[in-house]
């Protein structure tokens, strides 16, 4: 009896020992699955917050895509335009070389007489000193120059949309009965004005006369050569710079 007894203990003992490990492998187990089960909460809120930068970073490079096309677009617009631009600029230069070497055959015959043919700034000049065009102190157009205006005015009218601007200039020397030589210098250049518009059919709508009077001498006013030399009067052949605005204007639209 008490052998089974002892067994019966040793049984309990057992069960009971064996109860105890599987409880703490239990527990070690639920401990485990519950830290998986919140690292695989941490990992999936970190891919969901990379799928989100990533879907955040493709809005983005589709807008800078969009934004890039755009300006890509306008570039090449621009670049057309400016090419359109630029051709008109060159027809106009191709134009002012055709009307210098027509004015260079058409004044040959008054060279020597007081005629200076020059450019700049994209500008034809036509300087005509004062012994060619009129007598000392006087604004009235003498035979060769009304002549040597008429040479000019058949170049002109070739080309009826370039601008002219007459102007007067003289030196420094008093004239009698005369105001001032400002208003000596741009009786002058409306004489000019008269004669092109009256004699050779200049349309009057191109042309516009002014006076420098002294103050834009190209010589020194302290010797009579140079006195001579900036008693003159400047013919200025203006390209067609309302056609190069519109064609400008145009391509904005």
């Amino acid at each position: 009896m008490k052998k089974m007894l002892n067994i019966c203990t040793m049984l309990l003992a057992t069960v009971f020992l064996f109860s105890c490990v599987s409880s703490k492998k239990y527990k070690s187990a639920v401990a485990q699955a519950d830290q998986l089960k919140a690292q695989n909460i941490e990992l999936t809120n970190q891919v969901n917050s990379l799928n989100q930068q990533v879907t955040d970073l493709n809005n983005k490079n589709n807008a800078v895509t969009a934004d890039y096309n755009k300006l890509k677009t306008s570039c090449a617009d621009c670049q057309e335009q400016l090419a359109h631009v630029r051709a008109v600029l060159a027809e106009e230069v191709n134009t002012m070389a055709e009307v210098m070497e027509k004015l260079t055959a058409a004044m040959q015959n008054f060279k020597d007489k007081g005629v200076e043919l020059y450019s700049r700034n994209g500008m034809i000049y036509v300087s005509m000193s004062e012994g060619l065009l009129y007598k000392s102190g006087s604004a009235k157009l003498g035979a060769a120059g009304i002549e040597a205006l008429g040479q000019l005015a058949s170049a002109l009218n070739e080309y009826p949309k370039l601008r002219v601007i007459v102007v007067g200039n003289t030196d420094t020397m008093k004239v009698k009965g005369v105001a001032d030589n400002w208003s000596l210098s741009t009786e002058r250049a409306n004489g000019v004005v008269r004669v092109l518009k009256d004699k050779y059919a200049v349309d009057p709508a191109r042309l516009t006369a002014a006076g420098h009077g002294k103050f834009d001498p190209i010589e020194s006013n302290e010797t009579a050569e140079g006195r001579a030399k900036n008693r003159r009067t400047d013919i200025i052949l203006n390209p067609d710079l309302d056609r190069i605005w519109e064609e400008a204007k145009a391509q904005k639209q």
